[in-house]
């Protein structure tokens, strides 16, 4: 499984009801991070993505888009001609678990909401929630708690929320700098939990499934 390179992932919406929206989606590999920003028609600040690279220190590639279409539109773009090509797996902390998970139900309802095709056919998916649950010993349960647990305060003391409702005042306002550096931090340490249950845990204890859809 290790030899399959960890691509995490992980959005920010607008809320948890169905018609709530995507405002940002990201994805992290140990070269760069990719992040594609809804700004629902809004014109964000001059010289964002320079801000975000001054401020990060692996680079960031920035898609700036006006509508949550064409977000998932730019967003099918990547994942088919970039993430399926590579010898890959999709992996996000409470993406999608046996009992529930809230990223790619999310991403599902809206990619039906637009009628656009799911891109994600050919990737191998991992939930590393999971594996934390059943693996180790953590007294927390949010990927910052079990990333502080276990590794350190690096990328918690990155992120400039504390809770998600942040996350949607900031989109309202217009503030996607913080916003984008929140996204950036949740998939990095995604990417670190990873990449440590791999040095402790044996193939066996990850769930790895199938995200090509029956038709």
């Amino acid at each position: 499984m290790t030899e399959l390179t960890t691509i995490a992932f992980d959005i920010e919406t607008t809320g948890f009801e169905t018609d709530d929206e995507l405002t940002v989606v990201g994805f992290d590999s140990a070269v760069s991070s990719r992040v594609f920003l809804n700004t629902d028609g809004t014109t964000p600040q001059a010289g964002l993505a320079d801000q975000l690279n001054d401020t990060l220190q692996t680079p960031v590639q920035l898609s700036v888009l006006d509508s949550e279409q064409a977000l998932l539109h730019e967003l099918a773009t990547f994942v088919t001609s970039t993430l399926t090509q590579r010898d890959a797996k999709l992996v996000a902390y409470n993406g999608e678990r046996w009992n529930g998970g809230f990223d790619l139900p999310f991403l599902r309802t809206r990619l039906c909401t637009h009628g656009l095709e799911w891109p994600f056919g050919t990737l191998p998916y991992v939930d590393v929630m999971d594996v934390f649950e059943t693996r180790f010993n953590t007294s927390e349960d949010t990927l910052s708690g079990v990333y502080e647990e276990l590794i350190g305060a690096g990328l918690n003391e990155l992120d400039p929320f504390t809770n998600s409702s942040e996350a949607v005042t900031a989109w309202k306002e217009g503030t996607y700098e913080p916003l984008i550096i929140h996204n950036v931090a949740d998939i990095r340490r995604t990417r670190a939990l990873m990449e440590l249950a791999e040095r402790y845990c044996s193939k066996s204890d990850f769930s790895m499934k199938s995200l090509e859809p029956v038709v």
